[in-house]
């Protein structure tokens, strides 16, 4: 089923997705369980939100596809390449992406995301999916200039508004034969199947749960395919999953400093 968090009445509520309605419930279905309240909204009256907001961290995953890490001029790392954005990044679908000042190129980075459902800790690939709370849309993205002036990623990944998620979070989703596409004002930049990606998803769930405990509500980004490339402020860039929808999200510069 697919999983909406959005405002309604200035209120902030969860919804299943049937059709062009919100079937609201009663709470955060991650923790409170999918009893309804009856009611129902219109998806036309309701604005989607980021579907969910980590409780302590976005796990990324850099290089995950080999056509990707050839085009950065390298190769592919045999184990997951981790680093973090923090939560404070995260936005919504129709929310505006903002370019620092300070970065001469802003990149897109289209990913599907994971959202962990349970705490996950030395969890075993085999066991992983059981900790899989659903999947949504991301976009890593990336001052590239940064990234590449610091020599780690953490300023060049970090900014606010530099990890779009949703439009909403799928909970029955089959990877096998979905694609990823970016487009940047309708021209596609990015277009590879899922199965493309090095790690799975079960690998980089072990591979990260035993580094770090992994929460309810935390993400993981599994990695972008080939042709990452910038965008300005006017464009807007879509990234679209086979099966979970399209995240589109506005640009601009940011605003000067007072």
């Amino acid at each position: 089923m697919k999983i909406a968090r959005f405002s309604h009445n200035d209120a902030i509520r969860y919804g299943i997705v049937d059709e062009q309605e919100l079937v609201v419930l009663a709470g955060d279905p991650m923790f409170a369980g999918y009893d309804t309240t009856g009611e129902r909204v219109p998806l036309s009256d309701a604005a989607l939100l980021a579907p969910v907001i980590p409780r302590s961290k976005v796990v990324c995953v850099g290089k995950n596809y080999h056509d990707h890490a050839a085009e950065m001029g390298g190769v592919a790392p045999e184990e997951p390449l981790l680093f973090l954005k923090p939560n404070t990044s995260v936005i919504g679908p129709g929310d505006t992406i903002v370019r620092p000042a300070i970065s001469e190129r802003t990149e897109h980075e289209g990913e599907l995301a994971v959202v962990i459902g349970r705490i996950a800790k030395n969890v075993k690939a085999e066991n992983a999916l059981d900790y899989v709370f659903g999947y949504t849309v991301g976009n890593d993205v990336t001052a590239r200039d940064l990234q590449k002036r610091d020599g780690q990623w953490t300023r060049g990944k970090g900014f606010d508004t530099f990890c779009p998620l949703g439009p909403v979070i799928e909970t029955d989703f089959d990877a096998k034969d979905a694609t990823i596409e970016t487009r940047v004002n309708g021209e596609v930049r990015q277009h590879a199947p899922l199965s493309d990606m090095i790690h799975s998803v079960p690998a980089i769930i072990e591979y990260a749960s035993a580094v770090f405990t992994l929460l309810p509500g935390d993400v993981i980004l599994t990695g972008t395919p080939a042709g990452v490339g910038p965008f300005a402020a006017g464009d807007t860039v879509e990234v679209e999953v086979t099966g979970l929808g399209i995240l589109r999200n506005s640009v601009r510069d940011a605003l000067p400093v007072a």
